[in-house]
């Protein structure tokens, strides 16, 4: 069986690890710890952490829920989970689950190709408000509007671009398969379960929650 990705690249940052720490001998043991510390799972939580962060701040306006958010980190392998619920109290992940990316400009499974023009089919990085809750054909027939803050996803609600669910998203993890694509015409889709705990948190919102796609 072939080494996935995750494993060579923890293997090769390992072995940079050791490598200076054979050849810097004024390292402490502090210092030794900490490095090995910093592995690629240390690494991600620190990712999502310092974003929550971000979030967390440009929610204080007053304007977004300051208890919760969804962000979405469009780096990480389809197969594996990409969205987050944070709850900003807690300081901490709520949920997670898969989360589909568009088929638009040639996007493939493992590469996608970000786009803010109609049409496109495309997924679009940036921050959303959370709008009004409608009618989905599809999963729990129910999907939220989005509306894009940030210059490159101004066009979502015109393009519809629209939080959702598809009844053939999985709940657990599928790497190292992707996500098949044509469930996702720019939205961020996300399997049924999910959804309905999305969905509970959002009625119960006094304010607008904040969905941020990044890589």
């Amino acid at each position: 069986m072939k080494p996935s990705v995750f494993s060579i690249f923890t293997i090769f940052f390992l072995s940079c690890v050791n490598n200076n720490v054979r050849t810097n001998p004024n390292t402490s043991p502090e210092a030794i710890r900490e490095a090995i510390r910093e592995r690629p799972e240390a690494i991600f939580h620190k990712k999502l952490k310092a974003r929550a962060d971000t979030l967390k701040a440009f929610c204080a306006n007053g304007k977004y829920s300051a208890n919760a958010a969804i962000l979405v980190d469009m780096s990480i392998h389809s197969g594996k989970k990409r969205m987050f619920v944070w709850d900003f109290a807690q300081d901490t992940i709520m949920w997670s689950g898969l989360c589909c990316h568009g088929y638009g400009k040639g996007s493939t499974e493992e590469k996608i190709v970000f786009s803010n023009e109609p049409g496109s089919y495309c997924s679009s990085l940036g921050r959303y408000k959370i709008g009004i809750r409608s009618y989905s054909k599809w999963g729990i027939h129910v999907h939220y509007k989005l509306h894009g803050l940030d210059a490159t996803n101004s066009n979502a609600y015109n393009r519809q671009v629209v939080l959702h669910s598809h009844s053939y998203v999985d709940d657990s993890e599928i790497y190292p398969s992707h996500l098949l694509l044509g469930y996702s015409q720019g939205c961020p889709v996300i399997s049924d379960n999910l959804m309905t705990k999305i969905d509970s948190l959002l009625k119960q919102a006094d304010k607008p929650l904040i969905l941020w796609i990044y890589q």
